[in-house]
């Protein structure tokens, strides 16, 4: 018997497989690749919400495990794809600019926000109000962490490439089997494929259509991510990635004229130098209409878990989620209210 069966190996399905394997746990991971959400994310993290300077939920816990979890796994998967970096905030007006002075006052955000203008000029940019620096911050190479990441799991004889068949799961008293396949636990890390899954469909993922592009620039020359209505974050090479549209009609991962339309009439008004458009990407992001993840057990079935709703903040929230869900199960560490799905079910049954 194996303890965990893992359904999807994005950003959610890889933290949580990784955990269960440090902790000697016995896995299988199904991953068709059929969602490329996680793989064509721009991969930022920062600890504030920028459009209005308030902290992230459980910043600092989430980055007390990214700073640990990712540099570990490089050094175990012998890949480099976590990039601390400096994040410049573009401010627009002296009222910006005091909305960022009171806000890096405050004891929650002291601590991320620099409150120290940043008035270096930076070709191609023109601010004359400054940037903000936000602290801890960078991005993840999501695409070479999660390819990496499967690689070492297919090398493992732990992977499999086949779509997962939920009607063949049979319930037994104190496990499930799957085909041939007996498991304690199975963990279901779908993103948007979600709303596939006839046992947790009924949560309400939303999904957030996002596009971004990869700009070639040879006169920009930026070496720390830049954040106005949008953001320009420097990945080597004179290529930039650029983003990001928020669309909550369109549920395809096609990219639209539309997006690319937009991202380049924003990134025109943001720099000033010739570029070359040489990649145009888009993927739905598991989003939840409340703005929190969703994690934890089946009402009726206690060998299924859900680890969705990671949205625009995967790379800080996977790991924390994965801990959460991993120690919720394993040492019965009560789930934190605000992320465990059952604030839904108890609405359902009231």
């Amino acid at each position: 018997m194996i303890d965990y069966i893992i359904v999807g190996a994005g950003l959610a399905g890889s933290a949580f497989a990784s955990l269960a394997l440090d902790n000697n746990k016995k896995i299988l991971v199904f991953e068709n690749k059929s969602q490329p959400s996680s793989t064509v994310a721009g991969g930022m993290y920062n600890p504030v919400v920028l459009k209005r300077f308030t902290s992230v939920w459980k910043a600092t816990e989430q980055l007390d495990i990214i700073e640990k979890f990712y540099p570990k796994l490089e050094k175990q998967l012998d890949v480099k794809f976590d990039f601390p970096m400096q994040l410049w905030r573009k401010l627009s007006s002296i009222e910006e600019q005091n909305n960022w002075s009171v806000a890096s006052d405050k004891p929650n955000l002291s601590k991320f926000l620099n409150s120290t203008f940043q008035n270096e000029t930076i070709k191609g940019i023109d601010s004359p109000f400054g940037f903000g620096e936000v602290l801890h911050s960078g991005y993840l190479d999501i695409k070479t962490f999660i390819e990496s990441y499967q690689q070492f799991l297919k090398e493992q004889s732990i992977l499999s490439n086949e779509t997962f068949d939920y009607e063949a799961i049979s319930f037994q008293q104190d496990f499930v089997t799957y085909k041939y396949i007996k498991a304690k636990h199975i963990i279901f890390a779908e993103g948007f494929g979600l709303h596939q899954n006839p046992f947790f469909n009924d949560l309400p993922l939303d999904g957030t259509k996002g596009e971004l592009l990869h700009i070639k620039c040879k006169k920009l020359n930026l070496d720390k991510i830049v954040k106005s209505n949008i953001f320009i974050l420097p990945i080597g090479n004179d290529i930039y990635k650029v983003g990001a549209t928020y669309n909550w009609k369109d549920k395809t991962n096609l990219p639209t004229n539309e997006g690319k339309d937009e991202l380049i009439e924003k990134l025109n008004h943001l720099i000033s130098v010739d570029y070359e458009v040489v990649e145009h990407l888009a993927g739905v992001r598991p989003t939840v209409k409340d703005r929190r993840p969703l994690v934890g057990t089946h009402f009726e079935h206690q060998n299924l878990h859900i680890l969705n709703g990671l949205g625009t903040r995967g790379v800080m929230l996977g790991p924390f989620l994965a801990k959460s869900l991993f120690e919720y199960l394993e040492d019965n560490i009560e789930l934190d209210k605000e992320i465990d799905i059952n604030r839904f079910y108890k609405k359902r049954v009231n």
